[in-house]
């Protein structure tokens, strides 16, 4: 199949290469013409992927309209904050649509899919969610992963595309859980690392992966997803490794904010997109509109966007009215 990934970020990067060895035609662009440049020279992406040497069969474009000619899927990698405006100026595109993405777009509450179904109206907007940390799957070590679309057929036409021996491939047909699972992780994962920067422990790390576990599936099934979903690869499978890992971004801005530093100072990071930044504010108002209870969720929201202090927030979360678990 003639495969165009768009965004030449890490995750997008390796999953070019993981199409490569599956014997696809892959295209990859990216926004960053002079970067491009550096990595088709090279044959590596030195500032997402040091170390990691790119199939010689890789060609780049950086010409967005052009690079998908021909294309009879394309894979969206750009942060969420850029889905809209990217897709929208290939707007005609009517083949696969796989979105790699995850987040939530604060100003409609739609997840990556949802918006590609308004951008690119005629393509099939599937989606590819889980555990997938993104230097290691360049690696070639084992992971899991899940395809999502409403019909079961173009699930597993993405189940097929991406498997391989060390990337086990699921399907599934609940797009919602699937998507709100992986973005909603992330605003967990940012309170985990203010955990780790405030030096809270584990137990309250256990905890606050347990209990942001329950929020992401009140959210998810008040939009109509299902329970059991948060409960596979694409909710606590991306939770427990997205709260845990060294490598995890979300994990590490939370880490940093936990000791101190403003978000501004962590924002002018940008070779190190956290998408549970945007996400949080995104969550924090689909679960205002739907009147869901998610306090970890509206805490991260505080300190980031309300300028709480991170301590008082944690007392807040702890000092809550006691209530049965659920």
């Amino acid at each position: 199949m003639n495969v165009t990934v768009i965004g030449a970020g890490a995750w997008g990067t390796a999953l070019a290469n993981l199409l490569c060895q599956n014997e696809h035609v892959v295209t990859l662009w990216g926004h960053d013409a002079e970067h491009l440049a550096r990595v088709r020279k090279t044959r590596e992406n030195p500032i997402y992927l040091p170390g990691i040497a790119l199939s010689s069969k890789i060609q780049f474009h950086e010409k967005l309209d052009q690079s998908i000619k021909g294309a009879q899927c394309i894979v969206i990698a750009v942060p969420s904050k850029f889905v809209r405006q990217v897709t929208s100026q290939i707007s005609g595109f009517s083949g696969l649509a796989v979105s790699v993405t995850k987040g939530i777009e604060y100003e409609t509450g739609l997840t990556m899919s949802g918006l590609l179904k308004t951008t690119m109206a005629n393509s099939v907007a599937a989606a590819l969610s889980g555990p997938t940390l993104a230097l290691e799957i360049a690696r070639g070590m084992p992971a899991a992963i899940v395809a999502a679309h409403p019909q079961a057929e173009t699930a597993q036409q993405v189940q097929a595309l991406f498997g391989r021996p060390a990337f086990r491939v699921y399907s599934s047909q609940d797009i919602a859980g699937v998507e709100l699972g992986g973005a909603i992780k992330n605003v967990v994962a940012l309170a985990a690392g203010i955990g780790d920067g405030l030096g809270l422990g584990d137990n309250a790390k256990a905890g606050l992966v347990t209990r942001g576990l329950a929020e992401m599936r009140r959210l998810g099934v008040a939009r109509g997803a299902s329970a059991e979903t948060f409960s596979g690869l694409s909710g606590l499978g991306d939770l427990t490794v997205t709260c845990y890992s060294r490598l995890s971004r979300n994990r590490a801005f939370g880490e940093r904010i936990g000791r101190g530093e403003k978000v501004e100072s962590i924002l002018a990071d940008t070779h190190s997109v956290a998408e549970g930044y945007p996400t949080a504010r995104a969550a924090f108002q689909l679960a205002r509109k739907l009147g869901i209870e998610t306090p970890i969720i509206d805490e991260v929201h505080a300190a980031l966007y309300e300028g709480k202090e991170v301590r008082r927030a944690v007392q807040d979360l702890m000092s809550r009215e006691p209530k049965p678990e659920d």
